[in-house]
């Protein structure tokens, strides 16, 4: 057999987790996707559009309407006009990060990823023959300025950051925009990549989004997400939004990758998103937050703050010794919940005893997960 392209890629432990809470029975808040029903009305204009002529190729860039509803959003949300040209429906997130780096990153070139990372980050920097400098948060969770600043030079193409943070939670402060913006224009040809799935379910602290910063944006690509925000993570629906001179190059790999997403969803979201307000998303998520939180006040885990997302991470060092991987296993098997290690979104495999839970669930699987929990 021929070299591996990615020779360091194996099976997610995203599926490996999965795969032992079904075989031990346990209850899943391991992979961060819901257990509870979608929005009826949702539910009603999928049903209605399924059975009219919406089952053709969509246009390569997305339905214009539904790109109307997403520039009416983002004008609603950040005050920013942003023309239908510079939005492409994606098939996911996901894809839209991998179309992104292959079109925009050079072979020799350098992309800066923060570590705790998602695992969608570093391999298409690799495919595209360029280099991926994994740099640490720092223990709270926060970009480390002077550690990126010290590693940014004239061959660093890209920047990734994931805010709303995924595994933390961790929202951005301020000060944070301003040191980005800041070392953004000491470097010039820098260009953004902002993960934003998470951006409508936040709590007590308001997020902040790279639409708002008129001082980068037209450098920045910023990714959102459908199944993240209307919990409909099967469909794979995204889109991401940038300036027209590099959408140029963002549609030249997005038609030979996918050509184009789903038209029965596209038409679909396009008729939801004048019947919904994402607004009431972050008291719907922060209902679930407050349950799971309160259930584990007297448990032995200490509980750091969850100020985005839908996932809280939990320090397990007054239980055991153990590697978080291994913690995490015993954790399904012999108490059956299962949860995330912290350490594999490590390049450096950094083990700190954090694990992290997804509590997108019922508030009966939340209250079975708390009892259980509660027992270690």
């Amino acid at each position: 057999m021929s070299a591996s392209k990615l020779p360091h890629v194996g099976t997610t432990i995203f599926t490996t987790m999965s795969a032992l809470a079904q075989k031990h029975g346990a209850i899943n808040l391991a992979q961060g996707f819901p257990n509870f029903p979608i929005d009826p009305q949702l539910q009603a204009q999928l049903v209605r559009v399924s059975q009219e002529n919406a089952h053709q190729y969509a246009p390569l860039q997305g339905l214009v309407t539904l790109r109307e509803k997403v520039a009416n959003l983002i004008d609603r949300q950040y005050t920013r006009e942003v023309d239908t040209d510079e939005i492409l429906i994606t098939a996911g997130a996901t894809q839209a990060i991998f179309t992104i780096i292959q079109a925009l990153v050079f072979p020799g070139e350098e992309v800066i990823i923060l570590d705790p990372s998602y695992d969608c980050y570093e391999a298409p920097v690799h495919l595209a023959g360029a280099k991926a400098i994994r740099l640490p948060l720092t223990a709270s969770f926060d970009p480390d300025w002077d550690l990126i600043e010290a590693h940014l030079n004239e061959r660093t193409k890209l920047l990734i950051v994931n805010n709303p943070h995924n595994p933390s939670g961790k929202i951005w402060q301020e000060s944070d925009f301003l040191e980005l913006e800041r070392l953004m224009q000491r470097f010039p040809n820098l260009l953004l990549l902002s993960d934003e799935v998470y951006e409508f379910i936040t709590f007590e602290k308001q997020h902040q989004s790279i639409h708002e910063r008129s001082a980068i944006r037209e450098r920045s690509i910023v990714v959102s997400s459908f199944g993240k925000t209307f919990h409909i993570t099967g469909w794979k629906v995204g889109y991401l939004v940038c300036p027209k001179a590099l959408m140029t190059e963002i549609l030249k790999v997005h038609q030979f990758l996918v050509f184009c997403v789903n038209s029965v969803a596209q038409h679909a979201l396009a008729a939801y998103l004048d019947l919904v307000d994402v607004n009431t998303l972050s008291s719907f998520y922060q209902q679930k937050r407050d349950i799971f939180r309160a259930g584990l006040k007297n448990s032995r885990f200490t509980l750091l703050p969850a100020e985005g997302s839908y996932f809280q991470v939990a320090d397990f060092s007054a239980i055991s010794q153990q590697s978080d991987v291994e913690f995490c296993q015993e954790l399904t098997v012999k108490f059956g919940v299962a949860a995330i290690p912290i350490s594999v979104f490590n390049a450096n495999g950094h083990d700190a005893n954090l694990i992290r839970f997804c509590y997108a669930k019922t508030d009966e699987t939340l209250q079975e997960a708390i009892e259980k929990l509660c027992k270690i």
